[in-house]
């Protein structure tokens, strides 16, 4: 007998199981589907985990802003304990470096502004004076270590900085994702680890339920991707993807894990480092380590994974081209001889905003291409979603007329039209991790 569930979320990690949890709060009987062995054992497990406000458009700064306030009231977002613990926000400060290509921070200022938002802004020396490890020479626009130019100073000084108090990370992204199973199976919720959906089954152009490699059929008039890097090929499995204006992909990065200068407590005195100078960003980590990625510069070449289950794991000389335009930036950070930290895929978008949406497949929903900077929102995402999905349900036509989604803690309403697979390609994007 086929099982029947009102909601089917492919997909267990931190976002993934967030729209489950909202959902089972309101009644919904749902069922989460993963192809790994655990919640946020995925591309979630290796995510930075960065809590951050910066953005490069008004939604976005908004979106963070709200799940700055959830991840503050984890318990009690959660009502419920976990057993193995819960995970702890760690607050940095964020500083964020003036460069051309970001507008200099002008409409991130208005935006930081518009929401009230706490910033202070720094020249090089004031940069200097709150964190004396920085060098504050002008690198930029980065380049490859091959380049002949390469760490030479091109202008002088940098422009000048933004410092937003209120940023930070969380300490272990895996136990988040646990903290949300748990109660979202509080709530009912169920979970299927190491189990592969190879078919998205439909009835009168209505999804009707998914079937899993090993033959076993569920049933539900409701599903949603949230798949991660494999998010593209479900759509293809779902038939949708040819209708969508903007599309996601596989893209793999990798993030250098390596000490601090000598004598610096960095995880004591660092904040979060956002440099589109050298085309980094950096936090500390537990342990009195610096993390270190790519925000994706020109010079760098993309590499995008048609499969995403085979790629290549191996660090490549992309982890040493991070660690030496980093070393630009903290004075006397040195480049070890053994290469550690993560190599994963992120799931992107063509703009890379991500997409919360709908399709055109009834019944089949997506919150997909969010990889490397919606973390941080993934509590919102959930409840968005869980909102849209309601509204949609219910006969709203979200593709003619936007779902406007009230935010809880920040005084605003998102057009979820912002996020919608049919939008034009977004400009004000940084293309980018950045978002």
């Amino acid at each position: 007998m086929t099982k029947k569930y009102d909601a089917i979320i492919i997909g267990a990690g931190i976002i993934g199981c967030c729209i489950a949890f909202e959902l089972s709060k309101k009644g919904y009987k749902t069922l989460n589907v993963d192809k790994l062995d655990a919640a946020g054992h995925g591309s979630t497990s290796n995510s930075c985990a960065v809590i951050r406000l910066h953005y490069s458009t008004p939604d976005g700064v908004a979106m963070a802003r709200e799940g700055y306030f959830y991840w503050l009231n984890w318990q009690k977002y959660l009502e419920t304990a976990d057993e193995t613990g819960l995970v702890k926000y760690i607050n940095t400060g964020c500083l964020v470096t003036k460069t051309e290509k970001n507008k200099y921070l002008k409409n991130v200022m208005t935006s930081l502004e518009e929401l009230g938002i706490e910033y202070e802004e720094l020249t090089p020396d004031g940069m200097e004076k709150k964190f004396p490890f920085l060098d504050t020479r002008k690198y930029g626009p980065p380049k490859l270590p091959d380049h002949a130019e390469f760490g030479q100073i091109t202008g002088g000084r940098v422009d000048g900085a933004i410092f937003i108090p209120e940023s930070g990370y969380i300490s272990d992204p895996i136990l988040s994702s646990h903290n949300v199973q748990v109660a979202t199976e509080a709530k009912g919720g169920e979970f299927l680890f190491s189990s592969q959906v190879v078919d998205i089954r439909q009835i009168n152009h209505r999804v009707a339920g998914v079937t899993l490699k090993d033959g076993i059929e569920f049933d539900a008039p409701i599903v949603i991707n949230v798949a991660g890097p494999h998010s593209f090929i479900i759509n293809r499995m779902a038939g949708v993807e040819a209708d969508m204006n903007i599309k996601t992909r596989a893209l793999r990065q990798e993030v250098a894990h390596v000490p601090p200068p000598e004598g610096l407590d960095y995880e004591g005195t660092a904040p979060l480092i956002s440099d589109g100078d050298i085309g980094c960003y950096s936090r500390p980590e537990v342990g009195n380590h610096v993390l270190i990625g790519s925000e994706d510069p020109d010079c760098d070449t993309l590499e995008w994974i048609a499969d995403p289950d085979h790629y290549n794991k191996n660090f490549t000389r992309q982890w040493k081209t991070q660690v030496m335009r980093e070393a630009q930036r903290i004075t006397g950070l040195q480049i070890p001889n053994t290469m550690q930290g993560v190599v994963d895929l992120y799931d992107c978008s063509d703009d890379w905003i991500p997409i919360y949406d709908r399709s055109d497949l009834a019944g089949f929903y997506m919150a997909v291409g969010t990889s490397g900077n919606q973390y941080k929102n993934a509590p919102v995402a959930g409840a968005m979603m869980a909102y849209l999905i309601e509204q949609v349900e219910a006969g709203h036509d979200h593709d003619e007329d936007p779902v406007r989604y009230p935010l809880k803690y920040v005084d605003r309403q998102l057009n979820l039209g912002s996020f919608s697979r049919l939008r034009e390609i977004n400009r004000d994007s940084s293309f980018s991790v950045i978002g």
